[in-house]
């Protein structure tokens, strides 16, 4: 069976060996014919000063990394002890899954809640030893977890919220095919929609290898020569790779990247053909043949063979003999390119399989075959290699058509005998869709945007794509700022760069690089969920000639939008809106007065909040002052745009009796102030705004405008007379309530679930009631913008966008937030002096540096971008890793324990025992007057899970009293630790269960001791 819907495509992998970080490095590393050999590093040694071995030199040469010690814990929300008694095969594990996903071009928040698959062959390291010598099995609470071999896939399925099988497969050698097998069956039967699979091994301590080396297996001379007259063994390896598989016709219709696809696999038990360990040619043969069936391909239609290729004596020579009985049962006539990557990394034993098989993929999607490094001739007990087998000295590129793709089999054969092989083939030809001229406007911003779980690893990330965009001139600035925010997860530490070709944005990102704030670069923290999204719609005084004209031209949404604008106002008005925003010379003049102003002015608000909209950012409530009101109705859905048309055109027309009889000054004092100022002039100044903690708006009659400004500036407050020809929020305003209520009377206000704040009530209002008479008291009261943004931002945090052509109220709102010990951010949308996309975008950035989510995609979506391949995240590794305690903190010998015969006396070797681990964990803590703090947690004196447990060890060695793990938990004072110890040390009544006593200084901290970050939150779960 076989097919797009039943053939599984390979859409992202990782690896890691020594020297090689990557698939790039890896490709190099094959093209090269090189090889990773060397000698098992010193510094690595867990006892260097163990007596040599006769096969020390054996198992010390191999193919090692410098280092397995490191891990970046933060990255992987573990906590340092976590992280120290993790067995390094699990870290490598998570580091490789990781980089797994984000090579498929998937974001990883992506896989949350899905039916995911994660199925991992590996096998212990060797850090029990180190465990054990460290004395770490007896303290640590998080040893269970660090060595369980079933934990390395189920921190996976954790760390990426999947739901499939999480499973650690252990066949010996063939674990990692035979997970890989596993998991493409599970695909094709529709069980999951994608799985991890991947294999992984690390070498904590080279005598492990000892039997492997008694059992022959082990090459004396450090190399491997797999086929070659040389071949004497194989060399033990560290890394491991990991695959992202998916089903081929989902993959292409999401438009991945494929490099190989699965067409079959076959996997099987040798049984009893052969004598353990010996490998079984019929065992073999049988898989090669169930894969070739499952496939539904003939073996002269494979071109190529991975082979499992270990370069012993008795190994070879049984592959060969398994193949030659495939060639004998098909009819195969060509021979057959074999090789393996064992010749170039070693044998990595659990993980060997997935490493032939991203060997075979890349081969396969690079059209090249690679050099077998170190070969010579063939191996002598393999008669007759030439006529069936032939091996690379050179790289070959491997052509492939559609009626002969490229085909490679993949086998990998554990000691025990189960045998896995897979048939692997060309991705199939999609065509490339060519970026639309016409939607590539030159000039246009683009953002690239980066994250990370750090600084110092945002710099990093930085780095290292400006050095892959650099190193390509084929990266377009499209194709790059749409694959960041498309394949990539978004962490709290975030930049955007903001450009308008490679070069701008080369330039951001060195400066991201250097942890420079400058533009074009936007950066910032997320420090959590940024809350409710409000949209902030002024009233007057933010119009200016040309406003919109650039956005129309830039902006397909802002144009549609002015243009629905244009046709739901033109029953009311008589100039046109596409003249005014566009610039014709028959546009009406914005001196015209409010009849233009307040219409040209609606179109613009309601036109920029679909702008934000189409950008992902979607208010969860909104705030207009005085006309800006009407904006915000609409745009927050309680009325259609035609209603709002309709009021914002008749009312500013009705406006118009009014021009000329009074005004409206600016005044930058509190309220209070202000009103105790106005009582001098009653009935004729009132107050029509209060926008911040010291910015009041007087309306009123021009007279006493102005004799108010004189008054105020003669005490140095300073006064603006507002550019406005009527004193709307006064008295004046009853003159045409009649008119206005007629403007809105058949106005049909609506519910929606977006908040409308109103600043007529200065509280949330049912939008409901957004009738005719509300109309009219939004232009005759008093417009209490201040206490309502004031009481949003005590109340709801949030983000706050000023929704208009320049910001008039963004000041004000900043005076309110700086008020508050977490001010909230404030963005605005335009200004006079960049009317453009690009404003826009710049405050869009501002938003999702802090959290808000913001829908990048748009924003590329007319370039026709394609996803392509970033460089992974840059884990910033810190050293875990467990040694030996000092000799200090060794239990005192039986023949030195003190006189125990009192309380007193019980007390004080507690309190000992105490400052010894403190002073061992901190040498400059002053512990000396212990004995007087003796009332304080454990926990508030510094101990961490480990100390509390070395704690009762400690005590137990001293006094022989057999204390449960949990006891410093319990008694969680010295002092009530020691009065429990002396009661078992003497004991003058049945004891009690050993549960917290009831004594009246016991008091509540131990309870607040369950706060701990690892061994009390432990303990408060049930786990200890």
């Amino acid at each position: 069976m076989s097919g797009a819907a039943t053939d599984i495509a390979v859409i992202g992998m990782s690896c890691r060996f020594p020297g090689v970080d990557d698939l790039d490095g890896f490709w190099r590393l094959l093209l090269d014919g090189g090889s990773t050999f060397g000698t098992f590093p010193a510094h690595r040694a867990p006892l260097p000063d163990r007596t040599p071995h006769p096969d020390a030199a054996t198992v010390n040469s191999g193919s090692f990394l410098d280092a397995i010690d490191g891990f970046d814990a933060e990255f992987f929300g573990t906590s340092a002890a976590e992280a120290a008694a993790m067995d390094p095969v699990q870290r490598l594990g998570l580091e490789l899954a990781w980089e797994a996903v984000e090579d498929a071009r998937v974001p990883a928040d992506a896989l949350a809640g899905r039916e995911v698959d994660v199925v991992v062959g590996a096998g212990p390291s060797g850090y029990e030893l180190l465990r054990r010598l460290s004395g770490s099995d007896q303290d640590d609470h998080y040893a269970v977890l660090g060595s369980s071999g079933a934990l390395i896939a189920n921190r996976i399925s954790h760390l990426f919220d999947v739901r499939g099988m999480s499973l650690a497969a252990d066949s010996g050698q063939s674990s990692s095919l035979v997970s890989l097998a596993l998991t493409c069956e599970r695909i094709r039967s529709g069980a999951v929609d994608m799985a991890l699979a991947g294999g992984v091994h690390l070498i904590a301590d080279p005598e492990a290898g000892l039997g492997l080396a008694n059992l022959g297996a082990l090459s004396p001379d450090g190399r491997c020569y797999p086929f070659d007259a040389r071949a004497d063994g194989f060399v033990r390896g560290e890394g491991g790779a990991f695959v992202l598989l998916k089903r081929l016709d989902r993959a292409v219709a999401d438009g991945d990247h494929v490099y190989a696809v699965v067409r079959g696999w076959g996997v099987g038990s040798g049984g009893a053909t052969s004598r353990m360990p010996d490998p079984s040619p019929t065992g073999q043969a049988a898989a090669v043949l169930a894969a070739l069936k499952a496939a539904d391909v003939a073996f002269d239609g494979v071109q190529y063979v991975e082979a499992h290729g270990t370069g012993t004596r008795r190994g070879d020579p049984a592959e060969i003999a398994g193949l030659r009985e495939v060639i004998r049962h098909t009819g195969r006539g060509a021979p057959l390119v074999i090789g393996s990557a064992k010749a170039n990394v070693g044998h990595l034993e659990p993980a060997a399989g997935i490493v032939g098989f991203v060997k075979a993929a890349l081969c396969l999607d690079r059209g090249h075959l690679v050099p077998h490094p170190g070969f010579r001739s063939p191996n002598p007990e393999i008669p007759d290699f030439g006529a069936d087998f032939e091996i690379l000295r050179a790289s070959r590129p491997w052509t492939g058509t559609p009626q002969r793709p490229r085909r490679a089999g993949v086998t990998s054969v554990g000691m025990g005998g189960t045998t896995a092989h897979l048939i692997l083939e060309q991705a199939p030809g999609t065509p490339t869709e060519a970026a639309d001229p016409a939607h590539n406007v030159s000039g246009a911003l683009l953002p690239w945007v980066l994250s990370a779980r750090s600084e110092p690893a945002l710099r990093e990330q930085a780095a290292r794509l400006r050095d892959r965009v650099a190193a390509d001139p084929s990266l377009t600035a499209a194709d790059v700022g749409h694959s960041l925010v498309t394949t990539r997860t978004a962490f709290a530490h975030r930049a955007v760069v903001l450009g308008a070709d490679r070069e701008d944005a080369l330039r951001g990102l060195g400066l991201v690089a250097a942890g420079t704030d400058a533009a074009p670069v936007v950066r910032g923290t997320a420090g959590g969920p940024a809350g409710p999204v409000v949209l902030v719609f002024p009233g007057q005084g933010s119009q200016w000639l040309g406003m919109g004209q650039r956005l129309y031209a830039e902006s397909e949404v802002f144009a549609r939008s002015i243009d629905d604008c244009a046709r739901a106002l033109e029953p009311w008005l008589d100039w046109s809106l596409l003249d005014l925003v566009t610039g014709a010379e028959s546009a009406p003049s914005l001196e015209r007065g409010d009849a233009v102003v307040q219409p040209a002015l609606f179109a613009m608000m309601v036109s920029l909040a679909r702008v934000w909209r189409s950008l992902g950012v979607v208010p969860d409530a909104v705030v207009g002052h005085s006309q800006g009101e009407i904006a915000a109705a609409c745009a927050a859905g309680a009325l259609s745009l035609e209603d709002a048309a309709r009021v914002v055109a008749l009312r500013s027309r009705a406006l118009t009796a009014l021009a000329g009889l009074g005004g409206m000054n600016a005044v930058a004092a509190p309220l209070a102030e202000v009103e105790e100022r106005l009582a001098r002039w009653p009935g004729r100044l009132s107050v029509a705004a209060v926008n911040g903690p010291a910015s009041t708006v007087v309306s009123g009659d021009l007279e006493a405008l102005d004799e108010f400004a004189a008054a105020a500036r003669a005490d140095g407050v300073r006064v603006r007379r507002v550019r406005i020809e009527y004193a709307s929020h006064s008295h004046q305003v009853e003159r045409i309530r009649e008119q206005v209520l007629a403007a809105a009377a058949d106005v049909t206000p609506r519910p929606t679930p977006v908040e409308f704040h109103s600043t007529v009530t200065g509280g949330r209002l049912d939008t409901r009631e957004l009738g005719s008479a509300y109309w009219y008291a939004n232009l005759r009261s008093t417009v209490r913008f201040g206490e309502v943004v004031a009481a949003l931002m005590r109340e709801r945090g949030g983000v706050y966008v000023e929704v208009s052509p320049h910001p008039v109220l963004q000041v004000a709102m900043e005076e309110t937030a700086d008020t508050l010990a977490s001010p909230p951010p404030v963005v605005n949308t335009l200004n006079k002096h960049d009317g453009g996309a690009a404003k826009i975008l710049a405050s869009a950035a501002e938003l999702h540096v802090r959290g808000v989510p913001v829908d990048w995609r748009t924003v590329f979506a007319p370039a026709r971008p394609h996803r392509i391949g970033l460089p992974t995240y840059p884990f910033r590794r810190q050293r875990y890793w467990l040694t030996a305690p000092d000799g200090a903190l060794a239990p005192q010998p039986a023949a030195d324990r003190p006189d125990l015969a009192s309380e007193a006396a019980v007390r004080a070797l507690v309190c000992a025992e105490t400052a010894t681990l403190l002073t061992a964990k901190d040498p400059d803590l002053a512990v000396a007057g212990l004995g007087a703090r003796s009332d304080e947690t454990f926990k508030a004196l510094g101990f961490d899970s480990s100390m509390v447990v070395a704690l009762r060890n400690r005590l137990t060695a001293v006094t022989g009293v057999r204390l449960p793990a949990t006891v410093a938990f319990t008694y969680p004072t010295p002092r009530q630790l020691a009065l429990r110890l002396f009661s078992l040390l003497t004991p003058t009544e049945p004891q009690p269960p050993d549960t917290a006593p009831d004594a009246p200084d016991a008091p509540d901290e131990g309870l607040e001791g369950r706060d701990d970050d690892d061994l009390y939150a432990l303990i408060d779960r049930g786990y200890v």
